[in-house]
Formats: structure tokens, C-alpha cells, sequence
């Protein structure tokens, strides 16, 4: 295969270079095609666009493979840890025996948060979302550690940002839960592993101990595992793109919290369940939805089947499936919704009409219902989303500083008005 492209433009040709990925994944380089021939490429959404060279995450939603640093994510979910996930993802090899068991104690050493923060909920009106909170406590983490400021932190001070953050988010997260339930807020324990002491903070009171079933704890570490990275994302270019103009790793994470907050992109375990309780408070026949689902001339759309990237099956739900069948077992819940969960998908891995269009249930599915049996709200899955996406966007903001990238600038075409005289208010 030729090692260049060449596009012909007003009887001019143009030579562009050939990339090819490890995977073999091909792309044309035309960083230079504006300089050379003064035109630029319009791809809105960059669906077609390659913003960067990443050594993170490959993905291939033909053949249903996720793999984070070369390691399928069926081995990970299965064999792993969330942290050492983390490790893998953020440094890019697994880390020895020692280095986890340190990464792990330096982590706890972090987990407690100035109770300065505190005042912030205060401020927060008593219905406002935990997405607004998380985005504006992650944000002000900077004004708490003013060190994260500088735009070039040695190596040391840039992991002592990476150790902060991924020790103060499940603390945040508790906090945003126990202050909705007007509740005082549970301190993590040294004693504790990063998913055990999250499960403490979270569900646990002040009152008395709390122990969690190892089912519950094991599927918390498949959800953040499964959702820890997912390659260009919309929130993950962003986390790049503010990240690109040398903005603190707080402040870029912040803003990849409020992409995530969007329903097109971490909603999707929400819309699940709310989808649910629709179907439950008109009656709760499944049937009856599932042939709506089917009528084109119906606006109505099952929520959490089929993925606009794995267009065979999605490799994460298969694992997350065998988690939530667990969970609904061993706890044992009565919830009129998840029956409704579990006929759906049901009649939708038996039925023809779903089979053929290959609209199986996907990881938003199956986690909006582990999250709905371990007693979550709803407002709260999103935030649980960027609670295991953490680590993906730290690496990829890592990546993007150690390969000096520059400062994201798109372009546009421009489509307005022409040039034209100011007119006189008068004269209107």
C-alpha cells in the first residue's frame, strides 16, 4: 500500500501522508493541507476525524473489541482491579506487586477532603443536580492546591495532582450522595480498599459499621473497570482539548464532567431506568413497548440497546451482564422496574426482529440496573459514570502533556453575512 494520498484541487495535486496505526487502522494526514493548498476539511461532529495519536485505548465496533493498553477488557474486568486499572491506564504497564501496593497507600493517604468544602453545599440550591455539583467541587480542588497551577510541574508534582484526584473523587461523590439525603457525611478508613471505602462513604453511617457483600463489591469494580476509557469520546476530547491549553488537570476534568452530563452521552443508564418507570406506571406491559418499539411510525425507542460504535455486540455488556445477574440474586430485590428490565431483555435476545437489527442490550442497560438494585437514584448514575471514567481521562490528559500536542484550534467554514455597512439606529 502507497504511503501517501493525493487530493487534486483547482488542477493542483496535493501528496498527504499515510499514518497506519499498530491495529492497522489507516488515516491521511492533512495537517499540512491548509498551509499547502488553503483548503481545510469539514467533518462535523469528527466522525471521520482523528484529533490525535493515542497509545491508550483500541477500539473496534465491527468485531466488538476493547482493549486498554493492549489488554482486553475481558481479561481486566475478570482478573483485575479498579486501581490497578487506573495504574495501567494513566502509566501504561501494569505495575508490580510493590508498585500497586504503593500506589494503593498513597491513594488512601488522600482520600480525606478540607472540610472547607463543606460550605460549598450550602450554597448549592436543595434540588440542583450531582453533575453541577461534581463538575463545580472537582473544579475547585485547584483553588485547594494552588500547585496544580503551574503549566509545567515535574514529573513528581504532576502524579501528586493524579494521586490527589483519584483519592478525592469517591469522597466527593459520597458527599454529594449523603448531603441530598440530609445526611452527615462518613470519613473514608485507612483500612479500607478504594471500592470498599467508596461502598463505606456511600452507604455507610456514622452510627454503626456497614460490611458489603463480596457480589456487590466485585461488581463495582466491573462498572468502573468497563467504563474507565472508551478511546475519543465526547467527553474525553474535551478533557484534551481544555487540557491543551495548559489548563490544570482539575479544571480539564471539571470540564469533561460537564460534557459527560450531557443525556447524549452519560445519560444513557438514566434514560434506561426512567424509560422503566415510564412502562411500570402505564400498566408495566412489556409487550406492549417492545411492539412499540418495533412500529416505525412510533417516536417511542427502547433505551440501552444497540451502541452507535459496537456494531456486532459490545464486549462490556456480555461481562456486566453476568454482574447484574448476580447482584439481583444475592440481594434478592423486589422492584416491579427490574422485572420489567429483565422481560425486555429477554424478548430482546429471543425475538427475530431485534436479533437481526442487532439492538442487544448494552453496558447502560445492564448498570443502570446493578445501580437501581444497590439503591442509587437515578440523578446519581452519571456521576457513578465519571467516577469510573476517571482514570481514562487522566491518562488521556497525561498523554496529550508528555506528547507536547498543541493547543486545539478547529477550524470553521464560515457561512454569515458578507461585508456590509453599519447602519444608524435611525435608519433601521
Amino acid at each position: 500500500m502507497s504511503d501517501k494520498a493525493t487530493i487534486n484541487l483547482d488542477g493542483a495535486s496535493y501528496e498527504l501522508p499515510v499514518i497506519i496505526g499498530t491495529e492497522n487502522e489507516k488515516a491521511v494526514d492533512i495537517s499540512k493541507l491548509r498551509d499547502q493548498s488553503g483548503y481545510i476539511t469539514l467533518d462535523p461532529g469528527f466522525k471521520n476525524t482523528g484529533a490525535t495519536k493515542s497509545a491508550i485505548t483500541f477500539l473496534d465496533g465491527e468485531e466488538g473489541v476493547l482493549r486498554y493498553r493492549g489488554y482486553p477488557i475481558e481479561q481486566l474486568a475478570e482478573k483485575s482491579t479498579f486501581i490497578e486499572v487506573a495504574y495501567l491506564l494513566i502509566y501504561g504497564e501494569l505495575p508490580s506487586k510493590a508498585v500497586l501496593e504503593q500506589f494503593r497507600a498513597d491513594i488512601r493517604k488522600q482520600m480525606l477532603i478540607h472540610e472547607d468544602m463543606k460550605n460549598f453545599f450550602t450554597g448549592f440550591p436543595s434540588k440542583s443536580h450531582p453533575m453541577g455539583q461534581l463538575s463545580c467541587l472537582v473544579g475547585a480542588l485547584s483553588a485547594f492546591y494552588p500547585e496544580s497551577l503551574n503549566p509545567n510541574p515535574t514529573d513528581e508534582e504532576e502524579d501528586k495532582t493524579i494521586i490527589n484526584l483519584l483519592a478525592k473523587m469517591p469522597t466527593i461523590v459520597s458527599w454529594i450522595q449523603k448531603k441530598s439525603l440530609g445526611q452527615p457525611v462518613v470519613y473514608p478508613k485507612n483500612n479500607l480498599g478504594y471500592i470498599e471505602n467508596f461502598l463505606h462513604m456511600i452507604f455507610g453511617e456514622v452510627t454503626g459499621e456497614t460490611t458489603f457483600d463480596p457480589v456487590v463489591i466485585s461488581a463495582m469494580h466491573k462498572l468502573l473497570i468497563l467504563h474507565a476509557d472508551h478511546e475519543q469520546n465526547c467527553s474525553t476530547s474535551t478533557v484534551r482539548i481544555v487540557g491543551s491549553s495548559n489548563a490544570n488537570l482539575y479544571a480539564s476534568i471539571s470540564a469533561g464532567i460537564n460534557a459527560l452530563w450531557g443525556p447524549l452521552h452519560g445519560g444513557a443508564n438514566q434514560a434506561v431506568i426512567e424509560m422503566l418507570e415510564a412502562i411500570k406506571n402505564d400498566g408495566g406491559d412489556a409487550e406492549k413497548y417492545l411492539a412499540k418499539a418495533k412500529d416505525k411510525n412510533d417516536p417511542f425507542r427502547l433505551m440501552g440497546f444497540g451502541h452507535r460504535v459496537y456494531k456486532n455486540f459490545d464486549p462490556r455488556a456480555k461481562i456486566i451482564k453476568k454482574a447484574c445477574d448476580d447482584i439481583l440474586e444475592k440481594l434478592g430485590v423486589n422492584d416491579p422496574v427490574l422485572d420489567i428490565a429483565k422481560r425486555l431483555e429477554e424478548a430482546a435476545l429471543n425475538d427475530q426482529y431485534f436479533i437481526d437489527r442487532k439492538l442487544y442490550p448494552n453496558v447502560d442497560f445492564y448498570s443502570g440496573i446493578i445501580y437501581r438494585a444497590l439503591g442509587f437514584e437515578s440523578d446519581m448514575f452519571t456521576v457513578l459514570f465519571a467516577l469510573g471514567r476517571l482514570p481514562g481521562w487522566i491518562a488521556q490528559w497525561k498523554e496529550m502533556r508528555d506528547n507536547k500536542e498543541p493547543i486545539g484550534r478547529p477550524r470553521q467554514v464560515y457561512t454569515g453575512a458578507t461585508t456590509r455597512e453599519y447602519v444608524d439606529i435611525n435608519n433601521r
